[in-house]
Order: structure tokens, then C-alpha cells, then sequence
């Protein structure tokens, strides 16, 4: 689907550091600010254990995991809205992307330089939010003129539902208050999409702590100042520490979870990241399965059978006619797809049907 996460934060967080770890790429990572001036792009795999489940049980020729993309994107500064820093550049960057993961820094190192001076996790994600409202805001007041005028006159009614929305909107943005906040009915929609806000976008807070901090049981202040924050706004947050996990993704993949578990983890926490994100999105998946492959694919909640064909290939929606399905849970606990039609779970399905996480499918077309 080619789902984009935006990685966000002040300087010198911790977000290149993440960025690696998810990636294994080379991003640059210094103690400075503005050390990422490009946007770097990294495509990761969601970790789903079924997969391989499915394979062991279909023995496909491969295996084919649904994915994501992230996006590092250079140090916000206060100021960033009028162009402070690098900040215009950016902020269209952030435009780009579905979703974005807000890095806070949550810990205390004197060899690490804080931009605004001191830790301070609740003040540092304001600066990030008022620059992203502020953004908004000028956008949004550009189009309030635009239209405003035509909009009190004319008898267009698509022209004075966008007008309402604007003028909710921009109230909202004007108070301090992101876009999402807005309640939003299904005719004004389209009309916001079309707006590209940045505070429309979900957000999963990212709190990068210490190793001790990580590896043990007791949660900071800072990260539950964060969480209760995050749950006021319906947002997402999960602790990381991005040094440990930027370590894991150097080491050979025969030595990962000998040292995954000296650490008291069962897997890498970015992959409870991974799946937090793709989850944000609200996102789920369905699987395909034959001799040639198997393969996850990602589609939104409450896609039907004909849409989640449509992202195999556009003739599979067209041509639809019917989706054979079962759960992939029967297949673990009956073993085969024989069994499966046997226990009378095997499943014909038609346009109406709603996939559910987990399904797999195989679409009949004509075209």
C-alpha cells in the first residue's frame, strides 16, 4: 500500500539512532543538530510470526511479508513553521506520510547535547506540536481567504460544506488544538484530505530511556508523563531504547536473540514498534498461500473481500466474483486446508464480506 511512518523529533533525540536500528541502514547519526538534511527512506518487514506458520504447513517456494516504510526526517526547532532551522523543508516532508512517530528523549547525558539545554520530555513534544499546529494554521487560513468569499454568495453546496470545514478547522488550529481534534462528518471528509495537515496524521510516541532503564522494570516519570499525554490526546506511546536496539540490528542474525535474552526480551522492542506503527494505521493483514508463495498483504480495517483483491491487482476487484477464505487459526489447529473444508470452516464469500486480520484468502475473478 505504500504506507509511510514519519520519524520526528528536536535534535539530537535519538531519531537517526532508531532509524538504523529499524532500517540497518547508514543514516547518519552525530551529536549535532540538523545532522539529517535529506530525508531518509527505509522499507522494513512487519514481524508476523504466521507467516512462517502458514509456510510450514503450504511449503511454499517463499515467503513474501507485508512491509512498511519509514521516513527519518532532519531535527524540528522551535520557529520551525517560519522556516527556524531547516523547518519548511521538513514540514513538507512530514506532509508525505501517513503516520508519524514522535521521538522524545527521556533520559538524562551529559555527553548528549539537549537543544532547549535539559530534558523536559512534556515541553519538548509541545515545541514538535505547536510548529506542526502553527504549519496548519497558515495553510489553513490561506484557503479560508481563497474560498470565503465565493462561499457566502454562492449556492454551490460542496463550495459551503468545504467552507464550514475550513472555518472548524482553522478555529480549532487558532486555539491551539491539532486538526484531528475537530469533530468531522462524512461530506467534510474528502474536503479535509485534500488539506494535507500534519496534525490530522496519528501519532505514536516514541520515548527513547536508558539501558537500565529498559532492561528493567521500573518506568520513569518522564515516560509516564508521556503515556498519560498520550492517552488524553487518543494516541499511542511505547519506551525504546534506541542505543540497545541499534546495537541488536549490528549483530549477526545467529547472535541476536542469544543477546536479545541476556537482556530479559524475547524479541527486539522494535519489532513491538513495527507492529504499534502498523497498528496506528490501522492496519491489518491477509494472507495468500500456494505452492509458489506465501505472502501477506496489508489492508485497512473494514476493507471488503473486493477491495482487499484490488490490492493484489485492480482485475482481481474488477472481475470479482467470490472469495474463498479461512482463518489462518484453523489451519494451525487443523494442520490442512483438507481438514479445514472437512470441519466445514472453508468459506465462500461475497462482495459484503469484511476481511479480518489473519483470513487467508483466495480470490475467483473474471475479467
Amino acid at each position: 500500500m505504500g504506507l509511510k511512518a514519519g520519524i520526528v523529533g528536536l535534535p539530537n533525540v535519538g531519531k537517526s539512532t532508531l532509524f538504523n536500528a529499524l532500517t540497518s541502514a547508514k543514516a547518519e547519526a552525530a551529536n549535532y543538530p540538523f545532522c539529517t538534511i535529506d530525508p531518509n527512506v527505509g522499507v522494513v518487514t512487519v514481524p508476523d510470526d504466521r507467516l512462517s506458520k502458514i509456510a510450514a504447513f503450504v511449503k511454499p517456494q517463499k515467503l513474501v511479508p507485508t512491509v512498511m516504510e519509514f521516513v527519518d526526517i532532519a531535527g524540528l526547532v522551535a520557529g520551525a513553521s517560519k522556516g527556524e532551522g531547516l523547518g519548511n523543508q521538513f514540514l513538507a516532508n512530514i506532509r508525505e506520510t501517513d503516520a508519524i512517530l514522535h521521538v522524545v528523549r527521556c533520559f538524562e547525558d551529559s555527553n548528549v547535547v539537549h537543544v532547549a539545554g535539559s530534558v523536559d520530555p512534556l515541553r519538548d513534544i509541545g515545541t514538535i506540536n505547536t510548529e506542526l499546529i502553527l504549519a496548519d494554521l497558515d495553510s489553513v487560513d490561506k484557503r479560508l481567504k481563497r474560498i470565503e468569499k465565493a462561499a457566502q454568495s454562492s449556492k454551490d453546496v460542496n463550495l459551503k460544506t468545504e467552507y464550514g470545514l475550513v472555518k472548524k478547522v482553522w478555529a480549532a488550529l487558532n486555539d491551539g488544538k491539532p486538526a484531528r481534534s475537530v469533530d468531522i462528518n462524512d461530506d467534510e471528509q474528502p474536503f479535509l484530505r485534500e488539506l494535507h495537515l500534519l496534525t490530522t496524521k496519528p501519532v505514536l510516541y516514541v520515548c527513547n530511556v536508558l539501558e537500565s532503564e529498559y532492561t528493567g522494570t521500573a518506568k520513569s516519570s518522564w515516560v509516564k508523563q508521556v503515556e498519560d499525554l498520550a492517552a488524553s490526546e487518543g494516541n499511542q506511546s511505547i519506551a525504546i531504547c534506541s542505543a540497545i536496539e541499534a546495537e541488536i540490528s549490528q549483530l549477526p542474525e545467529n547472535e541476536r536473540f542469544e543477546f536479545i535474552q541476556s537482556l530479559g526480551m524475547n524479541e527486539p522492542g522494535l519489532n513491538r514498534l513495527i507492529r504499534e506503527a502498523y497498528k496506528l494505521l490501522n492496519l491489518i493483514t491477509y494472507f495468500t498461500a500456494g505452492e509458489k508463495e506465501v505472502r501477506a498483504w496489508t489492508i485497512r480495517k473494514g476493507t471488503k473481500a473486493p477491495q482487499a483483491a484490488g490490492v493484489i491487482h485492480s482485475d482481481f476487484e474488477r472481475g470479482f466474483i467470490r472469495a474463498e477464505t479461512y482463518h489462518c487459526e484453523d489451519l494451525f489447529q487443523l494442520k490442512s486446508e483438507s481438514a479445514i473444508k472437512e470441519a466445514g470452516k472453508y468459506r465462500s464469500e461475497g462482495k459484503d464480506y469484511v476481511v479480518r486480520d489473519g483470513d487467508v484468502m483466495l480470490f475467483r475473478f473474471n475479467v
